[in-house]
């Protein structure tokens, strides 16, 4: 009788479960906006919830800390003036988010790391470019300060964030509206799904689509798709019957599929979430109540079935944490943001191991918050592969960085090389010295202010009692 071999993987035992209760985020009122983006964004500092907002657009910014329940007149990040569609947190500075809007515009914010005392309403810039709403995000994974927006008008613009310019615009390559695009692991490629049911690949500085494939999935439903860390992509749809799919496809060879699973049948959008350091790809569908994994290898059948994780209650959307935000002494190897239709519940993916030691298996090098190349850099032509970071001591975030946008710099200057950084140092110090003795002439004034005055009333008082003493 023959024996079934068990696939070997260390990932065979995906585990999930939901924070407990005083861990999560209460009383937040998810937008109702019906849109297929994940409606929440989260990185190692803070975590980014489009809401509800009578008047304009809105979205809150909390601390990863501040759990339990959130005061109502906590302080909104505020300024469109319609519905905000997509955010995105800035891979190369936590302390910046990008936000999109129905009002065609997209706004980049610096939130700061104290709690605000009202509302943020001031953007460090606005990109105007859209003639119709945007509605899709994406920062350069390896370029500093490369945003990428896609809006309902079918087109890709690529700004220089720190100058407020038009890098690139791709105008004639989607006949309708753009439904997901994604970045490759350097950033020299991206992978679009549009309404015309084709999955494309494109160079975006050639402006050029180096490979299609039309209906990859046959359904009529919208696409998703999400480069793997070798290349190869990844898509979501459906099939004619209307069943869920999950695509494995070689963009050299279009023609078909390397895998392809069938899961069920829902309306749900399957929105992918791909760990390139675990090859896992987690399945979240708008409106169900499990995530689904599955993991990538380079033997056949190619995409495995790991397991779900399952809720009782139905997602509106879902945040995924960078890896450098994870707690590597409980071996969690990813971790979601779940939104309520009230709240936010963290969700924790672990591998349980008995070992207390940093586990390398589980937690190769990864991209870390340094970027490899300037904007300009990238638009001449270089590619670089992302600077990568360790994760054995836990990932300590870098001092807040303050932001500025100017018309030739690229918005936070790289710090020099060699001993120049010391003179940068001896400049903050400067800066610093003359701060403390503005302050300290201010006091000095303020303290003579003071005392003339009491002598003014210590007159005025010598003399009232001289007019009393008068009239008796």
């Amino acid at each position: 009788m023959s024996r079934r071999v068990v696939r070997q993987s260390k990932f065979r035992h995906v585990f999930g479960q939901a924070a407990k209760a005083d861990q999560s985020y209460e009383d937040i009122r998810v937008s109702k906006v019906t849109w297929d983006s994940s409606f929440c964004a989260v990185n190692p500092k803070f975590l980014a919830i489009i809401v509800e907002a009578g008047g304009g657009g809105a979205f809150i910014v909390l601390p990863l800390a501040k759990t339990g329940r959130v005061d109502k007149n906590y302080p909104l990040v505020t300024g469109h003036t319609a519905p905000v569609l997509d955010i995105d947190w800035c891979p190369h500075n936590d302390n910046v988010i990008a936000s999109a809007s129905d009002d065609t515009t997209v706004m980049v914010w610096q939130i700061p790391d104290y709690t605000p005392v009202r509302n943020i309403t001031e953007p460090i810039i606005t990109l105007e470019g859209h003639s119709k709403r945007v509605g899709i995000l994406s920062w350069h994974p390896t370029a500093r300060n490369v945003l990428l927006s896609a809006g309902g008008d079918n087109v890709i613009i690529i700004w220089n964030v720190g100058t407020g310019e038009v890098l690139l615009s791709l105008d004639d390559l989607h006949p309708d509206v753009i439904h997901s695009v994604c970045w490759n692991s350097n950033g020299s490629l991206l992978a679009t799904t549009c309404k015309d049911k084709t999955l494309r690949i494109i160079d975006p500085r050639k402006g050029q689509v180096v490979a299609e494939r039309a209906r990859p999935h046959e359904g009529a439903r919208p696409l998703r798709a999400v480069f793997t860390a070798d290349g190869k992509l990844l898509s979501t749809g459906f099939s004619r019957m209307s069943e869920r799919q999950l695509a494995l496809w070689d963009p050299n060879n279009f023609e078909e599929p390397v895998a392809l699973q069938e899961m069920d049948t829902s309306n749900g959008v399957l929105l992918p979430f791909y760990d390139p350091d675990s090859s896992i790809v987690y399945l979240c569908g708008k409106g169900d109540s499990s995530i689904r994994y599955f993991e990538i290898t380079d033997e056949p059948p190619f995409v495995h079935y790991l397991n779900t994780f399952s809720s009782k209650e139905p997602q509106r959307g879902m945040g995924f944490m960078p890896k450098r935000g994870l707690e590597v002494s409980k071996c969690e190897i990813a971790r979601f943001y779940k939104l309520h239709e009230r709240k936010c519940e963290p969700i924790v993916m672990t591998v349980p191991r008995k070992s207390d030691l940093f586990q390398d298996d589980l937690y190769p090098d990864t991209p870390g918050p340094e970027p490899a190349l300037e904007a300009d850099e990238w638009l001449s032509g270089q590619d670089a592969e992302p600077v990568l970071i360790s994760l054995r001591d836990g990932y300590v975030p870098p001092k807040h960085r303050e932001l500025r946008v100017t018309k030739r710099n690229i918005l936070d200057v790289r710090p020099p090389s060699g001993p120049r950084r010391s003179q940068s140092a001896s400049d903050a110090s400067l800066s610093q010295q003359h701060t403390l003795e503005t302050l300290l002439e201010e006091i000095k004034a303020l303290r003579e202010q003071v005392q003339a005055q009491e002598q003014r009333i210590t007159a005025l008082e010598n003399m009232l009692c001289e007019l009393v003493d008068g009239t008796d």
